[in-house]
């Protein structure tokens, strides 16, 4: 079957979006909290959002310029402001509660409240953990890298995690139990996914080569 073959200069930026969000998929969810300099409380979920490494212990995400009013986010403010932030890991038990922090609130509303959900004081940093998260992670800021100034653009948001969070259920011999998390991902439009239907794949052993004119014994 033949493919379509897209020049991206030639669309809109909505339409990179769509095609963005429809091929990479699924997406983990960072519900991102923050806190302004004036002490209110900002939580929203990011889908372009990842790890990084391990030493340091590193996590990125994504905050788009807003195409409603070419605006930075919240988020990122707070961020540039206090520069620390927290990752909390959406399960699927807290699924509605997390899209109602989705909505572009002005700045002075603590979706906390608007969603019902709990902060919880952090160990280290400023901003809080979502309560009913069942992993959360504290992390300092180490480097915005800015891509693009307008609708469409955005800023990478890299951080190093200071401090990790993991419900007892849910850990176990330094690993984080899959079914037990029950975390949900980000699809195409509205929609999320379970990680409920799993595969696994061995990692696959290269044999050593044997030197050029060397026979076996």
């Amino acid at each position: 079957m033949n493919k379509i073959s897209i020049n991206t200069k030639e669309i809109p930026f909505q339409d990179r979006y769509k095609l963005l969000i429809g091929s990479i998929v699924p997406r983990p969810i960072g519900f991102i909290s923050t806190i302004s300099k004036d002490g209110i409380y900002n939580l929203a979920p990011f889908s372009f959002f990842n790890g990084v490494c391990s030493e340091p212990m590193t996590v990125l995400f994504c905050p788009v310029i807003r195409g409603s009013d070419g605006q930075e986010k919240d988020t990122l403010k707070n961020i540039k402001a206090i520069k620390e932030f927290v990752v909390n890991i959406v399960s699927e038990e807290f699924a509605e509660k997390m899209n109602q922090c989705s909505a572009e609130y002005p700045p002075d509303v603590d979706e906390f409240k608007e969603s019902g959900l709990t902060p919880e004081k952090s160990k280290v940093v400023k901003p809080p953990l979502v309560k009913e998260a069942k992993v959360n992670m504290e992390c300092k800021l180490i480097q915005l890298v800015e891509i693009g100034n307008k609708p469409g653009g955005g800023t990478v948001v890299i951080g190093e995690v200071v401090y990790f969070h993991a419900r007892e259920d849910v850990y176990q011999d330094g690993k984080i139990i899959l079914s037990k998390l029950k975390p949900i991902g980000r699809l195409g439009g509205t929609e999320y996914c379970r990680v409920t239907d799993n595969f696994s794949l061995p990692r696959p052993q290269i044999k050593a080569q044997m030197p050029v004119g060397e026979n076996p014994k």
